[in-house]
């Protein structure tokens, strides 16, 4: 009986708020949509990280012939130029920082150019010469890139010493922000919900004023009497919560799985499962929204 009665007083509740009710679900659906998407993007430039930092190079280009860079003064690269380049790289101070250390020369690089150039209308004007040798090193901690920078920027023999990272990271900068933006406008929509679903529930709350007052008279315990109201606010966050994994599963399904994962399949993306492993946590964030709020708005607004 206890059990129908709550029920009932539930239906009673979202009946006569039904405007207010569907507002609740409305914003707490946009703002775990936005939740949802900062968590996914921050995972997606984890992934992005975890993917491509560990095949990031620093390539140390060796001076060619010609060369204006104040360090190719001598000319282009020689074999004691190069010696004296390994040396640094096995030194105590820096070796620790390197995982492999690969050597390119000027022949090498014309036949990886040549494989991936042969058909440019420029190619017929390049020679073997034209090439820089160069180190290509990866490093133990792609981060600690200074450390190879430092000691090797400006030696007679390098011409330039470029990290790869310089083509990742306005991507990542990218996406950061994006994260950011989703993460702001996310907290302004659950303000928006907590106060919706605040509302809603002290609307309710005093429409039935007089019903509680009975039940009061009765010795009726507190928690039985704001219960109903308390799970008006969880049922319409939770349904708002369901609604935003189902909008963020279709949205890494078709556009991110089906769309990009076919035209752009070279990168990893986040998946359906990801949505999975954060849609638990969504639902978790909107009934303690709504349990917050309504023990908030019980206690000091409504007499019951």
């Amino acid at each position: 009986m206890r059990l129908q009665f709550i029920l009932s007083e539930i239906g009673i509740g979202l009946r006569r708020n039904l405007s207010m009710t569907i507002s609740v679900i409305l914003v707490t659906f946009v703002s775990l949509t936005f939740v949802g998407a900062a968590i996914l993007t921050q995972g997606q430039i984890q992934k992005f990280k975890g993917e491509w930092y560990d095949k990031v190079e620093i390539t140390v280009y060796l001076c060619p012939r010609d060369s204006t860079v104040p360090s190719c003064a001598d000319g282009e690269a020689t074999q004691e130029h190069i010696n004296q380049i390994e040396q640094v790289l096995e030194s105590p101070e820096v070796s620790p920082e390197i995982r492999e250390v690969m050597f390119e020369s000027k022949d090498d690089a014309w036949v990886a150019f040549e494989r991936n150039f042969s058909d440019r209308w420029w190619f017929t004007e390049m020679s073997v010469d034209d090439m820089n040798a160069s180190f290509r090193i990866k490093l133990t901690d792609p981060e600690e890139y200074q450390v190879i920078n430092e000691v090797l920027t400006g030696r007679a023999g390098v011409e330039e010493v470029r990290d790869q990272r310089e083509i990742y990271e306005p991507l990542f900068d990218v996406l950061t922000k994006a994260t950011l933006v989703a993460s702001g406008l996310a907290g302004v929509m659950l303000l928006a919900a907590v106060l919706l679903i605040t509302t809603t529930i002290r609307l309710s709350a005093l429409s039935r004023r007089r019903e509680t007052g009975i039940m009061r008279l009765v010795g009726a315990s507190t928690l039985f009497i704001q219960l109903p109201f308390m799970l008006e606010g969880a049922i319409a966050a939770t349904v708002g919560a369901l609604l935003a994994c189902v909008a963020l599963w279709g949205g890494v399904h078709y556009l991110v799985e089906g769309w990009l994962g076919q035209n752009m399949d070279w990168i990893p993306y986040v998946t359906t499962g990801d949505v999975l492993m954060v849609a638990p946590w969504l639902i978790i964030v909107a009934i303690l929204l709504a349990a917050i709020s309504s023990i908030v708005t019980l206690s000091r607004y409504t007499k019951v």
